[in-house]
């Protein structure tokens, strides 16, 4: 598989590691849309937030639930609020297909976002 994301999390390809687990790794973004924008994946290859199955409930929990907010609150971001994104599919504006998780933070967001 040519995935950029897995060659990432296998270390393969460099990323400005932010976080680190064996489920998870949370990197900044190469062109980021906020001061604070970091991107947060599984070490596993997941297609999309739509190929998660049975067995992937403890991951995105995990990241939902456990790197998300420790990432906010160690990027300064989570007191005065930041927001998740998870693009899925072509008109969601999934650009990689490798489920990942974006945090932005640092700056007022504007709605609708798209």
């Amino acid at each position: 598989m040519d995935c950029i994301f897995c060659k990432i999390a296998a270390g393969e390809i460099p990323a400005t590691v932010v976080y680190e687990d064996e489920l998870v790794k949370a990197f900044r973004d190469l062109e980021p849309q906020a001061p604070e924008h970091v991107l947060i994946i599984p070490k596993k290859h997941v297609g999309s937030l739509l190929e998660l199955g049975e067995e992937d409930k403890d991951l995105a929990a995990h990241i939902l639930a456990d790197v998300v907010p420790k990432l906010a609150k160690e990027l300064g971001v989570a007191e005065k609020g930041f927001r998740i994104v998870c693009n899925t599919g072509e008109e969601g504006g999934q650009t990689v297909h490798h489920l990942h998780v974006h945090l932005l933070g640092g700056r007022s967001m504007q709605w609708p976002p798209g």
